[in-house]
């Protein structure tokens, strides 16, 4: 089990560190979705570019099309996609809401890991599904009361929106997660590091392509201060979220199976719970601290149904 609680330390730290990707939209929103994700994945192409180049031939020569066109479509639903869905839900429908929408991805990776040759069967992980969805539900409780509340007062059109885009996002991100997990397995030779900085330098490439409508075609401008806030933000999260976030997830992801992965994205909604608890400077509520258990319970009772059985001993013959 060595190798088991080194793979879950390691998605606690990328789920840490992910967690800061929802409070981004609240510290820079002077800014809108597109350019806090061309910010963030042009700094993270750059550091990648410049961590990668040391061994950028024997890289080169391990990887063919079919690798690279990998990264490509990894880069664009992982990265590009994923988190411009992602800010334009928080800016829209806040932060609990699109909490609980992304939370439903342990349940749907899981699910999709369990049809994998030996993985545990959906039966033995019930009980860990059945606790992620009850604290996921308990996060959303009351976001989902107040946009209802907002919808009967004539203003649901914001919080659609967001409900819809963080939809897409838990979509976007099921693909990635999926075949992220497959395509390390399958590349023994390439580091699980290496494959998160090419994952990188192909996101940078085309965060360029982004950055053009992103940037040129804004209809507000902005003050100093603001741009330095923006600056501040994005390569932070490109070098905490992006660089070591994706490494300890991609080393995560070798190290335990599909069906252990997909709740270990538990840990990305409570650290972004616990940030968003103290951007507001208050405490959890009831509902809330019942998530955390409940997220809590399901990480253990999934590791758990992951034990291997102890080997049966002979029975010994009855003494006469």
């Amino acid at each position: 089990m060595g190798a088991t609680w080194l793979g879950i330390a390691c998605g606690i730290g990328a789920g840490a560190l992910w967690g800061l990707v929802f409070l981004a939209p609240e510290l820079a929103s002077a800014f809108t979705p597109l350019q806090l994700a061309a910010g963030r994945y042009l700094a993270y192409g750059l550091f990648a570019v410049l961590l990668v180049l040391p061994r950028w031939r024997a890289l080169r020569a391990g990887l063919g099309l079919r690798e690279w066109w990998a990264l490509a479509w990894l880069s664009l639903l992982g990265n590009i996609l994923y988190y411009a869905l992602l800010a334009t839900a928080v800016q829209m429908g806040g932060m609990a809401m699109t909490s609980l929408v992304i939370g439903f991805l342990p349940v749907a990776v899981t699910v999709i890991g369990s049809r994998d040759h030996g993985a545990v069967p959906v039966r033995k992980l019930v009980p860990s599904l059945l606790l992620g969805a009850a604290g996921i539900l308990c996060i959303g409780w009351q976001s989902v009361g107040d946009a209802l509340g907002d919808a009967q007062t004539g203003m649901p059109m914001a919080e659609m929106t967001g409900l819809l885009c963080a939809v897409g996002a838990l979509v976007s991100w099921t693909v990635y997660a999926v075949g992220n997990s497959r395509w390390l397995a399958w590349l023994g030779h390439v580091s699980a590091h290496d494959w998160s900085l090419l994952t990188g330098v192909v996101t940078g490439a085309q965060a360029l392509l982004l950055a053009v409508p992103a940037f040129l075609f804004a209809q507000s401008g902005h003050a100093a201060g603001e741009w330095l806030r923006f600056a501040a933000v994005v390569t932070g999260l490109a070098i905490l979220a992006s660089i070591v976030g994706n490494a300890l997830w991609n080393r995560m992801s070798r190290l335990l199976p599909l069906t252990l992965v997909g709740q270990m994205i538990l840990f990305e909604t409570l650290f972004a719970l616990l940030y968003g608890f103290l951007w507001e400077q208050r405490l959890p509520t009831g509902m809330e601290l019942a998530a955390l258990v409940c997220v809590t319970g399901s990480v253990l009772s999934c590791v758990a149904a992951h034990r291997p059985k102890p080997p049966e001993t002979a029975r010994q013959p009855a003494p006469a």
